[in-house]
């Protein structure tokens, strides 16, 4: 599947955050922002709201937290009981290093699992770039076009007016 973009290009963050705001006051929607470093304030800009990959943090460390009590519990209690230094089977004090290790070790495991598949972030041998100057010292705004070219020029000089140094047409293969 082929889709077109209008590319505009920005030589400072300044200006591609008042643009971004200015484009989107326009009834233009934005698909996305590429900049060599993060940008403050450009998620506000975008529309982006608050994510909530916070809440799948939690419940990956209860999950951690429980799988943990439950191993130590069923090893140290039921499968394999021993008398260490006349302490009882199951010492909850005791458990409280492992439960961390393990509360972080799912957590950090399951966010990054998590991450890796929503956004789609995985090993490929090309990986799509809209413009390579993204990368190194230049500010990207993608513009997602529809099927008619009337469009483009519109854009064009919407970009321009909002401090846009270049403005280019690109295609991009997703599959």
């Amino acid at each position: 599947m082929t889709k077109r973009y209008a590319l505009g290009i920005f030589e400072d963050e300044d200006v591609l955050l008042h643009a971004v705001e200015n484009v989107r006051a326009a009834g233009v929607k934005v698909h996305d922002v590429f900049s060599p470093y993060p940008v403050h304030g450009i998620d506000d800009a975008l529309g982006i709201e608050r994510s909530r990959l916070p809440i799948a943090a939690f419940f990956f460390g209860m999950t951690g937290l429980a799988f943990a009590l439950w191993m130590q519990i069923y090893m140290l209690g039921f499968d394999w009981p021993m008398i260490i230094g006349g302490k009882p089977h199951i010492a909850l004090p005791a458990f409280i290093p492992v439960a961390f290790e393990l509360t972080v070790f799912f957590t950090c495991h399951g966010m990054a699992i998590t991450f890796f598949t929503i956004t789609g972030l995985y090993p490929r041998p090309k990986v799509p770039v809209m413009d390579v100057r993204s990368t190194d010292d230049k500010f990207v705004m993608a513009i997602e076009l529809d099927e008619t070219s009337s469009q483009f020029p519109r854009l064009t000089q919407l970009l321009r007016d909002n401090g846009a140094s270049e403005v280019n047409q690109k295609e991009m293969t997703t599959k």
